[in-house]
């Protein structure tokens, strides 16, 4: 059912069939309780949790829980065949930038084989409508330029993680160019986001997972490079523009079969010392030091220019910075305390705030 009387992109995902691989992962997670709130009947695909505690379980979302791993197609058919989907959101992937130094061919079999494979059992499967695969920022051949990437700028990667998904925009290519041309094929997307924050995410090497753990730990957090500039927005605004996607794939709109890139505005654009700095408020016990900035390379600069999707799909961010911090905070010092998840209140919180805003995907 959809809550707070509103009504969600177009209505679009009542009674549909969803798959959606890497449903135990954070933002596959968060995306499963929408998708059930919207009415779908969803099917999640994935590897177990990386982690204890991991949100998926926090949840218990009313959706079929199926486990495999995306690099085993006999495996993901069964999946396909079991669910017969009408739309497909594909998260599942190696998603650390620090893993992929250590393991790189994790993160190419998984990240491009596994996308194959998935669009693969698409290609194979009637019925398949839309098709919504997700990337990263990092796809681009990152120049460290003081503007925001477009969508048709150059695609690369310095490490195996952002060059293994630059790859996975290419296989989605050749696919959409190879297979589906016909006027009646599926309609297949790619999104590319920033750098997500939101409760319930337990991953190794991310700055507010780390910091979290350290809060438990009662330690402080050694920061590798506080100066680096990165573009932060809440989970659920992303989630926002890959249903919107989903959304206008599913009405057969051609035009939107394309990378689209889904980041917040310019001013949210901060340091991780800002970030830091801005969670300590809302969370007194959290504490942070410098350290020695690591061997392995990362960008001191990247930015997203999200005006396609503003000006095309007619997607906003609804929350600004603080308030998606203040959010985070929230929710991880609610689950310290009582070991309990606020993400359907705090998802309900973003609804009111979308319809307050004005945005187009929302209606009372």
């Amino acid at each position: 059912m959809e809550g707070l009387g509103v009504r969600q992109f177009q209505g679009r995902y009542a009674g549909k069939r969803v798959l959606l691989t890497g449903h135990t992962g954070f933002k596959g997670s968060w995306l499963a309780c929408w998708l059930a709130q919207l009415g779908a009947e969803v099917t999640g695909y994935a590897l177990d949790p990386a982690a204890t505690p991991n949100h998926w379980d926090l949840l218990a979302a009313p959706a079929t829980d199926i486990r495999g791993d995306v690099r085993e197609l006999s495996s993901l058919m069964d999946a396909f065949a079991r669910s017969r989907p009408e739309v497909v959101f594909h998260l599942a992937a190696q998603t650390l930038v620090r893993q992929s130094y250590g393991a790189p061919l994790n993160s190419w079999s998984s990240n491009v084989m596994g996308t194959a494979n998935v669009l693969e059992a698409c290609r194979r499967t009637p019925g398949v409508r839309a098709v919504v695969v997700i990337t990263t920022d990092k796809v681009y051949a990152n120049r460290e330029w003081p503007w925001g990437y477009r969508e048709n700028d150059t695609l690369g990667g310095h490490d195996p993680y952002s060059a293994s998904k630059a790859a996975c925009e290419m296989v989605v290519d050749s696919y959409r160019k190879a297979f589906w041309h016909a006027l009646d094929a599926p309609l297949v997307a790619s999104a590319r986001a920033g750098n997500v924050i939101g409760g319930g995410d337990w991953a190794a090497d991310r700055l507010v997972p780390d910091l979290v753990r350290a809060v438990t730990a009662g330690v402080p957090l050694e920061i590798r490079h506080p100066q680096a500039t990165r573009p932060w927005q809440h989970v659920l605004e992303c989630l926002s523009g890959y249903l919107m996607l989903g959304e206008r794939l599913l009405a057969g709109d051609r035009a939107c079969a394309d990378a689209w890139n889904f980041g917040p505005a310019h001013a949210d654009n901060r340091r991780v010392g800002d970030i830091l700095a801005a969670l300590a408020r809302h969370w007194p016990e959290l504490r942070w030091q410098a350290g020695p900035p690591s061997p392995l390379h990362e960008a001191g600069l990247l930015q997203l220019d999200c005006a396609r999707a503003h000006s095309v799909l007619g997607w906003q961010p609804v929350l600004g910075l603080d308030e998606a911090l203040a959010l985070t905070a929230q929710w991880y010092r609610h689950h310290h305390a009582t070991g309990q998840a606020q993400t359907r209140a705090q998802l309900d919180h973003y609804l009111a705030a979308a319809q307050a805003a004005g945005a187009r995907w929302i209606t009372p």
